[in-house]
Formats: structure tokens, sequence, C-alpha cells
């Protein structure tokens, strides 16, 4: 059963085998299974915040890659190969790469746009996003849209109830996955691609905009 997920979703095994490898050695670092976050260096160095952004801008990257403790990581890797696995499928290797770390900078670009002062971390934003990008996969494959749209607002819902989740991180995700869908399930290989490059160019621009790079 591993075997057979590693073929069909060798880069969602990979994501995942790097966001447990790099929580890992929080937990070390922390000397804990609990808050590692507060207490790890690597934690720190890797969290999204906006008053250190303009001196860190790879954490627009990095923190999608960091968890708080082993049960937001759990969450998250459960969601991860559960939905990630789908939408690989769908997808070339290549373009499911690209669409992903697009995801990753899109959630952390509305971060730092509406929620600039609170550190954040966690693969949420990109999961949100390829929830999204279900919907697009049941609809390529002519399947009943249901089930991925229920999830999607069972998720959305649980994000405004909840405490302790980034609200704009998941909605940026989301709003990021929705958008690259229009392009990621064109029949032509050529629009696929264009379409992930302008909405990453797009979300570079709104970071680097953040960051004060035009002051």
């Amino acid at each position: 059963m591993v075997k057979n997920y590693l073929r069909t979703a060798p880069v969602t095994s990979t994501i995942a085998a790097i966001c447990i490898i790099v929580w890992s050695i929080t937990a070390v670092q922390a000397r804990t299974l609990g808050e590692t976050f507060f207490l790890s260096t690597l934690s720190q160095d890797w969290a999204l915040w906006g008053p250190q952004y303009a001196d860190a801008p790879l954490t627009a990257l990095s923190s999608e890659f960091m968890h708080l403790d082993g049960g937001h990581l759990a969450v998250n890797m459960v969601m991860l190969l559960l939905i990630g696995r789908e939408v690989e499928r769908a997808l070339d290797t290549g373009l499911y790469i690209a669409a992903y770390l697009v995801s990753c900078l899109g959630a952390s670009a509305m971060v730092l746009w509406f929620d600039f002062g609170t550190p954040t971390v966690g693969a949420s934003g990109a999961i949100f996003a390829l929830m999204g990008m279900l919907v697009g996969v049941f609809r390529q494959r002519g399947m009943d849209l249901r089930a991925p749209i229920v999830l999607v607002l069972v998720n959305v819902g649980y994000t405004f109830v909840a405490e302790g989740v980034s609200l704009w991180g998941h909605l940026g995700g989301l709003c990021t996955g929705i958008v690259l869908s229009f392009f990621l399930f064109h029949r032509n290989k050529s629009v696929r691609w264009a379409g992930v490059a302008l909405t990453g160019a797009v979300i570079i621009v709104l970071l680097a905009l953040r960051a004060g790079v035009w002051g």
C-alpha cells in the first residue's frame, strides 16, 4: 500500500516527508513533542511574520513546511496525503509542483496583507488550495461535485469558528487554488503553464510590495 502510494503520488509523499523531517528537527531542538514552535530556533527562522518579512522573504515559502506541534503536523499531513494524491494524479508532475509552490506563496501573501502582525506556519494554506483544485479534478472527470464542495465548505466553516488557525492563510490558499483551477485543467498544455506562471507572477508582486521592495 505504501509502495503504491509512493508510485502514484511521489511529489505529495516528498512534501509530507519534508514537513515531517523539518518538524522532527524542531522537536529535537525544543526537546518536546508539544508546542515546539516557541522553543525551536528553526521554527522561529522559518515562520512567516510581517515585521520581519522584508529581511526574510523566503519565509513566504518555508513557513508552509513548518508546524506548531505534533498534532498540527498530523492533521495537515493526513489532509495533504488524502487530497494531494488525487490532484497530483490529475496533473503532470512538474505542473503539480509549480501549482503547489504558487499556492504556498498565495497563502502567505494573503497573510502578509491582512494579518501582518501574526506569526504563521503550517501547510494548511497550500492544502486549502488543493481543496479548490480537487473541485476541478472532479469536474474534469465528470464526477459529482458535491463531495469536494462540501469538503471545502466544512473546512472554511471550521476556519471561522476554530481558535489558533490562520483565517487569511486558509482563504489565501483557497483563492489561489480556485484561480489556478481555471488553468490547470485546460486542454492546452501551454495555457495550463501560462496560467500558473501568471498567477505566480501576480503573487510575487504582491509579496514584493509587502516587503517594501518599491517603497
